[in-house]
């Protein structure tokens, strides 16, 4: 995670985000807000929650029975019980997340301060967005993704699989599902989603379907992860319209569990000096 702290927080906000710390029930700004829109990390910003996730359970808390897609990592609470929620982005304490209660037909209750989050009005854009893409070896669609303006930040992982945390060797195998997966940090105020999506069709040959270049293999495929329903609107009619004169192996898919790589796999041809061997940009749209 970036190791991120807003210098525009307070004292309490700092105490709630990075000591881990509980604001008092019946507190928060958002405990009985119903509003449309999305909850960000007060923090940094990206997007957490969906409003329409979001219930009334009574508890003194936010609650919402689900995260928007690789937003939210989870690890055991340093009590040893609970298990605590962070944005996966800036590592900012959320909160905790409980099952079995009976809220809703989801049956998960993430409680979470209300001063970990602020609010953005349905039609508004967040401070920054998210999306996920995965075109071959990970190394060379980061590169290029860094040099596009409007974006934000990069990191490296893996997506698609269902083993929890999986090495680099794990996803090598091509048994675990997982794909090479880039996260897209982007300024929505610089960037839409369609620049995003046309550019990582330009950066990589998706007409190939067995991965990309000479890496071929389950983990190299083509895939354009989505966190929201505007990405996958976007996503589905660039594809369709370049499916009029190509043949697309790209995949279309909900965003998961991201894992990130490990660091050496972080920003890899900006700490080596090398080159993409697979990776350029060409014009198509």
């Amino acid at each position: 995670m970036r190791r991120i702290i807003n210098p525009s927080l307070n004292d309490f906000e700092r105490f709630v985000l990075f000591e881990k710390r509980t604001e008092p029930p019946f507190s928060g700004e958002y405990t009985d807000h119903f509003e449309k829109g999305i909850y960000v990390c007060k923090n940094c910003g990206i997007p957490l929650y969906n409003s329409s996730d979001k219930f009334h359970s009574g508890c003194g808390w936010p609650a919402f029975d689900d995260e928007i897609p690789g937003a939210i990592k989870k690890q055991l609470d340093r009590d040893g019980v609970r298990i605590e929620i962070l944005c996966s982005y800036c590592g900012a304490h959320l909160g905790h997340v409980f099952h079995g209660e009976g809220f809703t037909q989801k049956n998960v209750r993430h409680c979470v301060n209300s001063v970990s989050l602020v609010f953005v009005p349905e039609g508004q854009k967040p401070p920054i967005d998210r999306m996920f893409f995965a075109g071959g070896c990970f190394w060379g669609v980061e590169h290029l993704f860094k040099q596009l303006e409007g974006v934000f930040d990069t990191r490296v992982g893996y997506m698609g699989g269902k083993r929890k945390n999986p090495t680099y060797e794990q996803v090598c195998t091509g048994l675990t599902g997982h794909y090479e997966t880039v996260e897209v940090i982007f300024d929505p105020g610089k960037i839409d989603e369609e620049s995003l999506v046309k550019y990582f069709f330009e950066i990589h040959d998706f007409t190939q379907e067995d991965g990309q270049g000479p890496d071929i293999g389950e983990q190299y495929k083509s895939v354009i992860f989505y966190t929201n329903e505007r990405q996958r609107e976007v996503a589905e009619r660039i594809k369709d319209q370049l499916s009029q004169k190509y043949r697309v192996a790209t995949q279309i898919r909900k965003a998961s569990d991201f894992w990130l790589a490990e660091d050496y796999h972080q920003d890899y041809y900006a700490k080596t000096g090398k080159k993409p061997y697979c990776h350029y940009r060409r014009k198509i749209f």
